[in-house]
């Protein structure tokens, strides 16, 4: 049995190298292994908010603790509702618009899913 990936076009099961490429015979898809090996890494990261809900791009978050903005004296409060979230990677892996605010980094342990 064959160790290659199937297709991520057409999942095809019968793939074959070809030189640094994959190919797949019934779609005629070509992609690089290193590529499919950092798909699977990205789709494996999951990022949770402090009770432990998954969360994903497009959310509502709730802040559950009053949060200092640097370089400025205003804060955001507790109970702040953060809509269309986008998560990235790094320290702060959530990047919003904080309505009166403006955009900013997150960090899941501060914020809750919100109820929708």
């Amino acid at each position: 049995m064959s160790s290659l990936p199937p297709c991520p076009k057409c999942g095809c099961a019968y793939t074959y190298e070809d030189r640094d490429l994959l190919v797949c015979p019934e779609c005629a898809h070509e992609w690089s292994p290193a590529v499919a090996a950092g798909e699977a890494a990205e789709a494996e990261r999951v990022v949770r908010d402090s009770v432990g809900n998954v969360l994903k791009d497009g959310d509502t978050v709730t802040v559950i603790k009053d949060l200092k903005v640097k370089g400025s004296s205003t804060v955001v409060k507790v109970g702040t509702k953060v809509k269309n979230i986008r998560l990235v990677e790094g320290d702060h892996d959530i990047d919003c618009r904080v309505e009166g605010v403006g955009a900013m980094g997150l960090k899941s342990q501060f914020v809750k899913k919100a109820c929708e």
